[in-house]
């Protein structure tokens, strides 16, 4: 009869290895979209943040012009108000500005941490004193708490100075005269624990999932008008860098930690 003839295919373990590796290659490439995708997004909605945040001061300044021409500056009274206003608005944007470029180098890299093995006590002294004077104007009582012992860890100075420094100033912003402020230094087994705490009007629950999201401001910021929405996003920028956390714990009209 005839001769069977069976042919059975024979894959080389290279073939196999490949479309393994082609698979690898494709989840890793959709992984790369989604990313993509979602950074394209934050994108946009930071420029659109940025826009919304700089038309504010543009409208009121372009306001105060036209009712200066319009001859609301005859008034002297009137002139000088309109001429201080101005000039917090241009105060405003030169804030925004700066804090935006700080914000911009550190997220592409280009701040490399300058790390010491030096006294943690060193920074929060120098915050202190720097805080001092403003504290004092407002009427608020701020405290210093350090341990006997050097603190040593690794840290650069300056940029955690700039932590410590914004994170006291909004203590002290949000503090009523006559409330505290307390800055805390404490050796811990993983490192070392900084506290900021004060007896100021909190931040609501709701609120506290948010606070170092860019450009996003509490109900009681958005009140005063004050503030870029900036500060906290480089807080946590900057530890992060150092490999550390950041946290707040905050009871609306007792105070924030």
């Amino acid at each position: 009869g005839a001769t069977g003839v069976q042919l059975i295919p024979v894959i080389a373990p290279e073939v196999t290895e490949l479309g393994e590796a082609f698979n690898q290659m494709a989840e890793r490439l959709g992984e790369s979209i989604t990313v993509i995708s979602a950074d394209r997004d934050r994108s946009r909605d930071f420029v659109a943040d940025v826009s919304h945040e700089l038309r504010t001061p543009i409208a009121a300044l372009r306001t105060f012009l036209e009712l200066l021409r319009g001859g609301a500056g005859e008034d002297p009274e009137t002139r000088e108000e309109f001429l201080e206003q101005s000039a917090r608005q241009v105060e405003r944007m030169e804030w925004l500005a700066t804090n935006l470029l700080e914000l911009s180098k550190l997220d592409s890299g280009l701040v490399q941490l300058n790390l010491r093995e030096e006294d943690l006590r060193a920074v929060l002294e120098s915050a202190y004193q720097q805080a001092e004077p403003v504290a004092g104007r407002k009427g608020v009582n701020l405290v210093l708490h350090l341990p006997p012992e050097p603190v040593r860890q690794p840290h650069d100075p300056p940029r955690l100075g700039q932590v410590l420094t914004n994170l006291i100033g909004n203590a002290i912003k949000f503090t009523p005269r006559g409330g505290e402020v307390h800055v805390e230094l404490t050796a811990a087994p993983d490192g070392a624990h900084i506290t900021v705490s004060d007896t100021g009007v909190g931040i609501p629950a709701e609120e506290l999932p948010h606070v170092f999201e860019r450009f996003w401001r509490g109900a009681g910021t958005r009140e005063r008008g004050s503030g870029s929405g900036l500060g906290l996003s480089i807080v946590k920028r900057i530890v992060d860098m150092h490999e550390g956390r950041v946290q707040v714990v905050s009871t609306p009209g007792m105070g924030t930690r």
